[in-house]
């Protein structure tokens, strides 16, 4: 009795793996592509709050508009890859960077605001995009998962290997 019961938690544990984060993917995906296409949709030039934000040294020189349209792109294409499973591991550090930004120019000096207090006139504090950041870090970490564009590319490649005579075997 007690070795089927082991064996059907095994089933299920196996066939749960990759859930978890392909949710996590998911939510990460929706929250910065329809940031970014917020941005895009609202054309080429930055809007006065964002023309008017202290950018990092390392981007200020960039200038708003292009700041504006390069974060609208990074997080549409890069939250698009996210979601598919996409070269997950880099789209997520890509995003952390975009995340930094923001935290920095935008929501740090906004305080501690949580959920309760995402719509307010100042805008929003640092505690979502801290969440979020946190979320691409575990995908940064954990890789995309069972459920993903790269699982599926990476076991086209591993079963390649497996038929050419003499391949070095890599796991994944």
């Amino acid at each position: 009795m007690n070795s089927s019961l082991t064996s059907i938690a095994s089933s299920a544990r196996e066939r749960a793996d990759g859930l978890g984060l392909l949710a996590l993917r998911l939510f990460v995906a929706q929250e910065f592509f329809q940031a970014g296409l917020m941005k895009v949709s609202a054309g080429l030039t930055a809007p006065e709050w964002f023309a008017g934000l202290d950018f990092p040294p390392m981007l200020a020189w960039l200038g708003p508009d292009l700041n504006w349209v390069a974060a609208g792109l990074g997080e549409v294409v890069l939250g698009a890859a996210i979601g598919l499973g996409l070269m997950s591991r880099l789209a997520a550090l890509g995003l952390m960077f975009i995340t930094w930004v923001a935290v920095y120019t935008v929501h740090f000096d906004l305080g501690w605001a949580g959920w309760n207090q995402i719509e307010t006139e100042g805008g929003l504090g640092f505690k979502v995009p801290l969440m979020l950041g946190l979320m691409c870090l575990a995908i940064l970490t954990q890789g995309a998962g069972r459920f993903s564009l790269d699982a599926w590319l990476c076991g086209r490649q591993v079963r390649r290997h497996h038929d050419t005579p003499g391949a070095i075997q890599t796991h994944p």
